[in-house]
């Protein structure tokens, strides 16, 4: 039996714009109030804005067999997204009207197997070193009990938004 999904998300482009005139911070918390679209990105891969304040943002997701890879788990990819998500919103939050960033490395440790009786999972960044042209990030995905599904690093350049 096929199985369908349908979904809709706003013009990532707008945001682009905006996000020249407003601190990282600004950005996101309009986001979160649905004047600022979301990355097509949550929309496609379900997951949630779950808080956003200085310096911490998290995602919250609930695994579905549309996550799935073929063994019948949430593929790694997706966990990854969640997670890259999280830094980088968290990185963002601290950042000054006119700076940007971008993912120089990422590293992902899959700790237990994901599937759609884990339950609703949250991935929460920490900015554990920010520069004046890199950062470090790590963040967490943790199910409700506070169990650790996986762990992630990034080393993030911090650019001027031109």
């Amino acid at each position: 039996m096929k199985r369908e999904r349908t979904y809709s998300w706003g013009n990532p482009l707008e945001g682009v714009e905006l996000s020249r005139e407003l601190s990282g911070l600004e950005y996101l918390q309009g986001m979160m109030r649905g004047e600022i679209p979301a990355s097509p990105l949550i929309h496609t891969l379900d997951f949630e804005i779950g808080e956003i304040e200085e310096g911490k943002v998290s995602f919250v997701f609930e695994p579905h067999e549309f996550h799935y890879n073929p063994n019948g788990s949430v593929h790694g990819g997706v966990i990854t997204s969640i997670l890259d998500s999280a830094m980088g919103c968290t990185l963002h939050s601290l950042l000054p009207k006119g700076v940007v960033y971008t993912t120089l490395e990422l590293k992902v440790n899959f700790l237990k197997m994901v599937h759609s009786k884990t339950g609703k999972l949250t991935a929460v960044g920490k900015v554990i070193h920010l520069g004046g042209r890199t950062a470090l990030v790590e963040a967490s995905l943790t199910d409700e009990s506070g169990r650790t599904y996986a762990h992630a690093v990034s080393t993030c350049m911090i650019l001027k938004n031109e």
